[in-house]
């Protein structure tokens, strides 16, 4: 029989049809019919203290489950203070959908001084999402987020907006059964051309990207042949960091480019090959293949020899062809002795928290010089491992909202949050919600004394460092005051101890390390 509802129930059925178990977000004026629906749907809706903590706690949530994350705002400022974290989704291809009111229809663009109103509120969020997409009416919501959630595994998976009038949310609407997930066809690949290529190769080389998860399994039976992989950031632990010819996630390093110039053979798998990922250009290889889902990606930053658009799993089920892996060894050593040239303090952190920590523990990290310099070359990753990290937008804040969304996303396995200070104050507000959350998340905080990266970059140019070196506060009293623990470590040694205590308590537990300057 009919039911006669309102717009929120046709968003908050549609979600549930698609399988979503978790939303992060705020309520506000002209979102509360999606509010109405949600408490019965058995979908759990996480409060964060700012809407660009819900993006990136979604960011989190969907880059450890591999599904999408969502985020509820409401229209105008809720939805713009979203953006940063719906760019930072963009740059490194991670799949979340954000969902918020827009103006009544016939209103759009019409400056009429309507409540949150925003010049081109869709257009906006176009501009840092795959796309934006408003509907009209209800009866169009099933089948759009069930075509949208289709993308985020047909094609490259990045956000998606999707913009609902408010006057649609709050009229009348005739509940129907939701359009059902849609299915889609796997582009074939055929791989006899890369058989050939790796067939004729003597020094090969892969380089997995974070669109190579989905063929972790392949990337490994190659290197169990003797093919060394290199990973970039986001393909961190795509293989074992302590496998004989696995070159770690040091793409950056000159080691590291000398190497993939000394390839005879390159195979880039879902990746891109930016210059966040390289910190410089792209060194020129013998012979190029790249596998990726996007075509766009193909010759992007560096020509490929042979593009492949598709299924990576696919293509690389390809050779039994075992390499002699004589050279790695010194490729290897060449990559860590330039690792160790940024070692710093940041070493003997990695290797306090990696050795008193689980082996499957999730680190959330940030724009931090304890992550790019510590974590991304000093933690050695197995399978279980996983980084999050803003590499492409490079966003300060990240850290500590992702920390929660992976928690929550998975809350039976360890998560900590580890970066610096200055990335802290971006986003410390949502210590207060991972303390209402009760979750027990050690989150680190490496205090030197404010923007130490920008101070160093001043000082290279001649330029007199200022607004860098920032007032301090007392960031475990604070925790304390919310509610939480809060510690302060006496040295990089302790910090693993530490941490694994806190990862039994009931609560978030702020450990700062404080340390001298920059890289000191």
């Amino acid at each position: 029989m009919a039911e006669a509802v309102t717009g929120g129930a046709a968003v908050v059925d549609s979600l549930v049809a698609q399988g979503v178990r978790h939303v992060f977000g705020i309520p506000g004026t002209h979102n509360l019919e999606i509010y109405r629906y949600l408490p019965s749907s058995g979908i759990r809706h996480v409060v964060t203290r700012h809407e660009q903590g819900a993006g990136y706690a979604a960011d989190g949530y969907a880059r450890v489950t591999g599904g999408p994350g969502v985020l509820i705002t409401t229209s105008g400022p809720g939805i713009t203070n979203a953006i940063t974290a719906l760019a930072t989704s963009y740059a490194d291809s991670v799949p979340t959908l954000a969902i918020s009111p827009g103006p009544p229809r016939g209103t759009v663009g019409k400056d009429v001084g309507w409540l949150h109103e925003l010049k081109n509120q869709q257009g906006a969020l176009d501009a840092v999402c795959d796309r934006s997409i408003r509907v009209e009416s209800a009866d169009e919501l099933p089948e759009v987020i069930a075509e949208i959630f289709a993308g985020f595994t047909s094609r490259r998976p990045r956000p998606v907006h999707l913009e609902v009038p408010v006057d649609v949310l709050e009229g009348e609407w005739v509940r129907r059964p939701a359009a059902a997930a849609q299915t889609f066809e796997v582009v074939q690949v055929d791989s006899a051309e890369i058989a050939a290529a790796f067939a004729q190769a003597r020094r090969p080389l892969i380089i997995a990207g974070g669109g190579a998860r989905g063929a972790a399994a392949e990337i490994r039976a190659l290197a169990a042949n003797g093919v060394p992989v290199l990973t970039t950031v986001n393909g961190k632990g795509i293989i074992d960091e302590r496998d004989p010819v696995a070159l770690g996630a040091s793409i950056r390093l000159p080691a590291a480019h000398r190497v993939i110039t000394e390839a005879d053979l390159v195979v880039a798998v879902g990746t891109e090959l930016g210059d966040s990922d390289l910190w410089g250009g792209v060194p020129q290889a013998a012979k190029v293949i790249r596998i990726d889902i996007d075509p766009a990606q193909l010759h992007k930053n560096l020509q490929a020899d042979l593009p492949i658009t598709g299924d990576a799993q696919q293509a690389l089920q390809l050779t039994t062809k075992r390499f002699d892996t004589t050279h790695v060894t010194e490729w290897q050593k060449a990559i860590r002795a330039d690792a160790d040239l940024d070692a710093g303090p940041w070493a003997a952190i990695q290797e306090s928290l990696a050795g008193a920590l689980p082996a499957d523990t999730v680190i959330a990290g940030d724009s931090s010089q304890v992550t790019y310099y510590g974590t991304v070359h000093f933690w050695p990753f197995t399978t279980a491992n996983r980084l999050l990290y803003p590499t492409g937008y490079a966003t300060l804040g990240y850290g500590l909202p992702a920390a929660i969304g992976a928690k929550i996303a998975q809350p039976e396995r360890p998560v900590i949050g580890l970066f610096g200070d200055g990335a802290a104050m971006f986003t410390i507000q949502e210590f207060v919600t991972a303390t209402e959350l009760r979750l027990p998340l050690p989150i680190i905080v490496i205090n030197n004394g404010g923007y130490a990266e920008i101070r160093e970059q001043m000082v290279d140019r001649g330029i007199a460092p200022q607004a860098v070196d920032l007032y301090q506060p007392d960031l475990p009293a604070m925790a304390r005051a919310i509610g939480a623990h809060g510690i302060e470590a006496t040295s990089a040694a302790a910090l693993g101890d530490l941490a694994a205590e806190a990862l039994t308590t009931d609560r978030p537990t702020l450990i700062q390390l404080t340390i001298s300057g920059s890289r000191a």
